[in-house]
């Protein structure tokens, strides 16, 4: 019972946890209904940093820090996907050609100015949230969200690489091995979350995730085939960046 828990939070954070265990490509996929749970884990650490700096450091300062914390906690994989994702399909003409350059580790114009952009709405929908007394529930509900938004492109799409999508520890791997029950766990978890958080807004911001999964899960079947692990990270920026949006503006 307790190797899904550090499954999951060994896949997607950086914690030194289930350093005795060595888990395989099904049970980080079993794992994927401990997701939400994980992102929830990463958001309170958020919050409460948050919480601890606002009263003494500056709104900026302070998102400062929370995103510093989020990329050192989770290896900033997300970030990465970002940034290979934004080469790949920028650059890339054809299915191979995006593929291909989605595995060079550089990054290129188009991953720099996708870093940028992703960071820069990060740290000034934050700063708003602290200036409106409003940033806690935000900052500690996005992460959880957008772990959930990875299990449904995960669970309903197919892996795009045919050469590594079944060996153990790909990236993508675990999308091979997922199913109905790791989703329906995961999307219940997610919604209570959101419900106990927010009420009918963190019940929005599911919606709200819920539909920019699809768009960009048809983008991606449409330019690659299905997702990979840079896609799969690019939907937890795309979503969390999506619930500080809907927070800032329901203000």
């Amino acid at each position: 019972m307790i190797r899904g828990p550090l499954a999951a939070i060994a896949f997607l954070t950086r914690l030194p946890v289930g350093r005795r265990y060595v888990f395989d490509a099904k049970e980080v996929a079993r794992a994927a209904r401990w997701f939400p749970l994980v992102g929830a884990l990463l958001g309170g650490i958020y919050a409460g940093t948050l919480w601890l700096s606002t009263p003494f450091l500056p709104p900026l300062v302070t998102a400062t820090l929370v995103i510093a914390l989020d990329a050192c906690l989770t290896g900033a994989m997300h970030f990465d996907g970002v940034a290979d994702t934004a080469d790949g399909f920028g650059g890339g003409t054809t299915r191979d050609d995006v593929l291909r350059i989605m595995r060079d580790h550089a990054i290129g114009s188009y991953g720099a100015t996708a870093l940028v952009l992703a960071t820069a709405l990060k740290l000034t929908t934050i700063a708003a949230l602290i200036d409106a007394h409003r940033a806690l529930i935000a900052v500690a509900l996005a992460p959880a969200l957008g772990r959930w938004a990875a299990v449904l492109l995960s669970a309903t799409q197919p892996y795009a690489r045919a050469d590594d999508g079944g060996k153990p520890g790909s990236a993508g791997a675990p999308s091979r091995f997922m199913g109905r029950t790791e989703l329906l766990i995961a999307t219940v978890t997610a919604l209570a979350f959101a419900a106990a958080l927010a009420r009918w807004l963190g019940l929005a911001a599911c919606a709200a995730v819920a539909l920019a999964a699809v768009g960009w899960a048809r983008y991606c079947r449409r330019r690659i085939g299905g997702v990979t692990g840079d896609t799969l990270g690019t939907a937890i920026v795309i979503s969390e960046c999506l619930v500080l949006l809907l927070f800032t503006a329901a203000r």
